[in-house]
């Protein structure tokens, strides 16, 4: 239950009935947010989990259409057939944006001589048919997503663009070096980009960093600095603030916080003035790792740098002070990223709520959870499955099961981890049937992977079995 959650699924239940005995009411803060005027709860007639909208899903602007279907089999004779009857029985003339989509729909099935065949017998059947830089981007996608070992198919498309009258430009290679990619063909990509380089056009900054983040995922990070030099040797194509960033958030994943010091040293150099982007991504690899006073540094850092700390500083540097078992310390940061207009959301007080489990105060973070709900602030299945966690951990089973049952509710998923904790809790007090039902939960919901549901469950059971062999359960 440790990790920063990365999304979250509103869901708004009261849960002041949670809380039959509350401890002392918490000292007042300045994290105050004004109540909306329509209440935050769901009716217990009718639970719907917010943005399950029944609307028509509409599609965005970065959302391209898929293409039709028009044929079944690469053969070319068929597909000359099946182009000539749509040419002939169609009454109104042919765009350029129909013939793209009929030869995309062709060239996804088919190779890339007979997609070029099919490309020569459309223009010269089509007169009126005249293709553009799109339509032999089309060929270029499918040469680079072939499984030929080597870029022989990329090079006769790119010819063939030649030999047409277009010459590759910056576009060409966004699409040449992503497409290789997505076919896991980092090394052509890689060689490509070099050759383009050296001959057209050098790859923009978007495809720049593009290659860069997926070479950081797939390669050592000396393979990564390689390119990176090599490029700017030859070519002049130097890194930018986004570069280093993502070099950074790499070696920060990695648990490599010297590097990522070096790198923030080497990006100044560069000229370049670290945003808070680049802090927060420093902070966060502190936080994976514990280091609880260096996030603290960081933070100070921004302040000394004139870099104006943002919502998420403030929830990771929660996140990790709460995981460090700092509780108190992560409470202070409530009060002082309200006063710079930053209020806690799901994400804050989940954290917290994390952290006092670990603490043993499970009744701490209940109370903050209706803390949390009188100033407005939705919990969310995170939030849920995080005190499922830790009632169950410190054998609170019956509240356990309460929020359980809020959470079937509201048609919410359990975790692996807290599904783990609640049935080996009800196995340890004799309750197996009820243990079965959660089982039962996890399948209906779909909330992880049926196989794991079981197993972790006849695991359980197994130890249970164990246990009362030698005497050890009750």
């Amino acid at each position: 239950m440790g990790k920063i959650p990365a999304s979250f699924r509103t869901s708004m239940v009261p849960m002041a009935n949670l809380l039959k005995n509350p401890p002392a009411a918490l000292p007042n803060q300045s994290t105050v947010v004004e109540p909306p005027e329509k209440p935050l709860h769901f009716s217990k007639k009718k639970f719907q989990l917010s943005g399950k909208s029944k609307a028509k899903k509409t599609r965005t602007a970065t959302e391209s259409p898929k293409s039709p279907v028009f044929f079944n089999s690469p053969s070319l004779l068929d597909a000359k057939k099946i182009f000539a009857f749509i040419t002939t029985t169609n009454p109104t003339p042919l765009d350029l944006r129909f013939h793209n989509a009929v030869l995309q729909s062709y060239s996804s099935i088919a190779t890339v001589n007979d997609s070029i065949s099919f490309l020569r017998h459309m223009t010269k059947s089509q007169p009126s048919f005249s293709p553009d830089r799109s339509t032999y981007h089309i060929l270029l996608s499918q040469s680079c997503k072939s499984p030929d070992s080597d870029l022989s198919d990329v090079h006769q498309i790119l010819n063939f663009m030649v030999t047409h009258g277009f010459t590759p430009d910056q576009v060409t290679t966004d699409i040449a070096v992503r497409s290789l990619c997505s076919a896991d063909r980092g090394d052509d990509a890689i060689e490509l980009v070099k050759e383009l380089s050296f001959k057209h056009s050098p790859p923009d900054s978007f495809t720049y960093n593009f290659i860069i983040r997926y070479l950081c995922k797939t390669r050592s990070l000396s393979t990564v600095y390689n390119f990176i030099d090599e490029l700017q040797n030859s070519f002049q194509l130097k890194p930018d603030l986004v570069t280093y960033t993502i070099l950074i958030d790499n070696v920060c994943n990695g648990k490599n916080l010297r590097e990522a010091t070096r790198l923030l040293g080497v990006l100044g150099e560069a000229g370049f003035k670290p945003d808070c982007y680049v802090y927060n991504t420093i902070m966060k690899g502190y936080c994976i790792m514990d280091k609880g006073s260096e996030a603290i540094g960081v933070y100070n850092k921004m302040k000394e740098e004139g870099i104006e700390p943002d919502l998420v500083t403030y929830n990771t540097l929660i996140f990790g002070l709460s995981k460090s078992g700092r509780v108190k310390e992560a409470k202070k940061f409530l009060d002082i990223m309200a006063e710079m207009g930053h209020f806690p959301d799901a994400v804050t007080y989940t954290s917290m709520m994390n952290g006092l489990c670990r603490e043993g105060n499970a009744l701490g973070a209940l109370a903050l959870l209706e803390e949390m709900e009188a100033k407005g602030c939705s919990p969310n299945s995170c939030t849920y499955n995080t005190l499922l966690h830790g009632l169950c951990k410190l054998r609170m089973l019956e509240r356990g099961i309460e929020l359980y049952g809020v959470m079937k509710s509201g048609g919410m998923q359990l975790e692996k981890a807290s599904y783990a904790t609640f049935v080996r809790a009800l196995c340890k007090e004799g309750r197996v049937a009820e243990a079965y039902e959660a089982f039962d939960y996890v399948v209906e919901s779909k909330s992880f992977e049926d196989v794991t549901a079981y197993t972790t469950l006849e695991s359980t059971l197994k130890w249970l079995r164990k246990a009362r062999e030698q005497g050890l359960a009750a």
